[in-house]
Order: C-alpha cells, then structure tokens, then sequence
C-alpha cells in the first residue's frame, strides 16, 4: 500500500474527500516528525510508539576496497509495534 492508496482507505471509513484524508494524513506524518525531532516519542496505544535513537560514531569498512573507515554519529526514527497491532498480525 502507498500513500495514494492508504489515502484513499482513509477517505472511504472517515467519509471525507481525498483532499481532506490527504491533509489528514499529512498532518499526522509532520506531528510525529516535528516530536520525536525534539526527543520525546509518540505512543498510539496498541498501535505502537514511534520515537527518536541516536546512533554514536563507529568505524566500518568500504565494501570494495575494505578500508576502514569511520561512519559519523547520526539520528533515526524507530518504530516499535504495540500488543494489538502484533496481535492483529500474527
């Protein structure tokens, strides 16, 4: 499923145009980035959490010419699915 597609699944249950699902959808995606951009996370009871993991700097090695280098520190966003969501799954 993509975008277009979770879309329009949202637009269909909500009863709402593709442009106000489109919205809705966008606005949840900013809210998540802009939270866990500041550290906390964002937790949707059996859904799951989403929230921010630092990375420390570490070294590594160039596949092809097996140098070793050094790969810098960075952020990412993790996921963690809830009960409900690995239940609904399973």
């Amino acid at each position: 499923m993509n975008k277009k597609d979770l879309v329009a699944k949202i637009a269909k249950d909500s009863d709402v145009t593709l442009r106000d699902a489109t919205k809705m959808l966008d606005s949840f995606c900013a809210a998540v980035g802009e939270t866990t951009k500041t550290g906390e996370s964002v937790a949707l009871v059996g859904f799951g959490t989403f929230s921010l993991t630092e990375r420390s700097e570490r070294k590594g090695r160039n596949p092809q010419t097996g140098e070793e280098i050094t790969i810098a520190a960075s952020k990412s966003v993790t996921f963690k699915a809830g009960k409900a969501l690995k239940e609904a799954v399973s």
